[in-house]
């Protein structure tokens, strides 16, 4: 006798499946809300001076959150969405992360 002994491994009817998250790559959008706080002017300039928006497409996206009460301003993944909305707090913004639809 050599002193190994032989371990046998128990048979196994289960079946071992991996599921993979498909939504994880899923892009963010970023939420800018209304409030009543800051003025129409100052939410262009903050479109303008953090996402470098021209003065047109800032006055829409402004205009959207001023009459639909929120607005969708960019999209990205999460981490770049979440620095935008810390920027947007920095600014005095009420902004929030979401997952899109898609």
């Amino acid at each position: 006798m050599t002193g190994f002994s032989r371990i046998e491994q128990p048979e196994s009817d289960v079946a071992v499946g991996v599921a993979i998250d498909t939504q994880i790559d899923r892009p963010w959008v970023l939420i800018v809300w209304d409030d009543p706080v800051n003025l129409m002017s100052y939410v262009v300039y903050v479109f303008q001076k953090h996402f470098g928006f021209s003065r047109e497409k800032a006055t829409k996206l402004m205009f959207e959150v001023h009459h639909d009460g929120k607005s969708a301003i960019t999209h990205g993944n999460r981490e770049e969405i979440e620095r935008h909305a810390e920027a947007m707090h920095a600014y005095g913004l009420w902004a929030t992360i979401e997952k899109t639809e898609d």
